[in-house]
């Protein structure tokens, strides 16, 4: 089956919603990614405040996304799928428009808070929405070819904003901020919506339980992530290696291309096993940096996890989603995505804490230990789906 073609993995009916979400999530980071390599210049520059600021207004949208993912999955199981992402998206395209008025820190901080809620809107209701229109069959593969939306974003995005900022001004990052969500919210408006994830109101809990154990595997297997993200180029850097940078985009482009052509491998040997294999694999590449001892080792190391870290996050969705009703996809879907913020929340002041106790290399270590928790918790799971 050819990974290019979603159309072959979603019926023909719902192929214009299952691309127009793609274009959703994809447009809301954008925006997210444009603004990351700006702000700390704008803060630092015009605002002329600290580096301290800088942390606090860059993590800040951190909190209401974790916040706003349980809620967002309840409005989408109780109110439908779509207005959930058309005002998650509008809340993104708001947040930029904050940017462009001067308030100062506050002002920063309390548009990165409308953008994290707006954020955990969208992709918590678009997840839910794409399983919705996926056949049993293909959950994982499509579950993870919807995540590359979020790759694409965070990739696209910075190199747009540094671009719009040498050609003209902050006021035009802040402008493409606004604009490329509420392009988003326009067609998230337009999209055709499954009659059957058309529900009414219901009383219950924000939570799933059902998502706690896959939850935990992910939130463990995210740490791995959280390590890289923060330490490989200074890893690199002390080793006399160098070329950190590059490591982290083979690791980039590894978690999008295992998307595209081994997507199905979920749906193929199960969820449950493909999760702990991807806890195995992403262990060794962990360790492979760890150890640093040349490049081409580092390199073989970051496409390992890329190939890990891509697969784990469908298989254990696709766990999530076999255990509930179709009626509460939306709340499973928030409970399960806020584990990856948990596992960034708690991945980089881990691996921060284990630098300062035995260096850079201990923070790969230890990020090592739980992709294994990760693979033990996916192994316990094989048992709940039959």
């Amino acid at each position: 089956m050819s990974p290019w073609r979603p159309s072959r993995l979603v019926p023909l009916e719902s192929r214009s919603a299952f691309l127009g979400i793609f274009v959703v999530t994809m447009l809301g980071l954008l925006a997210i990614g444009a603004t990351l390599p700006v702000l700390p210049t704008y803060v630092k520059g015009p605002l002329g405040s600290t580096d301290l600021a800088v942390g606090i207004v860059s993590g800040a949208f951190a909190a209401t996304g974790l916040a706003f993912r349980p809620i967002a999955g309840h409005l989408a199981d109780s109110r439908g799928r779509r207005p959930v992402v058309v005002i998650g998206a509008a809340m993104m395209a708001l947040a930029g428009s904050l940017y462009l008025i001067d308030l100062g820190i506050p002002g920063l901080i309390f548009a990165r808070l409308f953008l994290g809620a707006g954020e955990g809107m969208v992709y918590t209701a678009g997840a839910a929405w794409v399983v919705d229109l996926a056949p049993p069959h293909s959950r994982g593969q499509i579950i993870g070819l919807y995540g590359i939306s979020i790759w694409l974003g965070l990739s696209l995005g910075p190199p747009i904003g540094e671009l719009l900022l040498r050609a003209s001004s902050f006021d035009l990052v802040w402008a493409f901020a606004a604009l490329s969500p509420l392009i988003g919210a326009i067609i998230a408006s337009r999209l055709p919506e499954p009659a059957q994830a058309i529900r009414g109101a219901r009383e219950g809990s924000l939570l799933a339980r059902e998502a706690v154990a896959p939850g935990i595997a992910l939130a463990l297997g995210v740490v791995g992530y959280a390590a890289l993200a923060a330490f490989i180029v200074l890893h690199l850097d002390a080793e006399g290696i160098g070329h950190g940078g590059e490591v982290f985009t083979a690791f980039a482009l590894t978690v999008v291309a295992a998307r595209l052509f081994a997507g199905s491998l979920p749906d193929r040997i199960g969820a449950a096993r493909c999760a702990a294999l991807m806890g195995a694999i992403e262990t060794a590449g962990l360790l492979a940096i760890s150890v640093a001892g040349s490049l081409a080792v580092t390199l073989l190391g970051a496409i390992a996890m890329g190939a890990a870290f891509s697969l784990l996050f469908p298989s254990l969705a696709v766990l999530v989603v076999a255990q509930v009703d179709e009626s509460r996809r939306g709340i499973a879907m928030g409970t399960f995505t806020a584990f990856f913020d948990i596992g960034v929340g708690i991945g980089s002041p881990l691996a921060g804490a284990a630098v300062g106790l035995g260096g850079y290399s201990a923070a790969f270590a230890v990020a090592s230990i739980a992709s294994i928790g990760s693979m033990l918790v996916a192994l316990s799971l094989r048992d709940r789906i039959t």
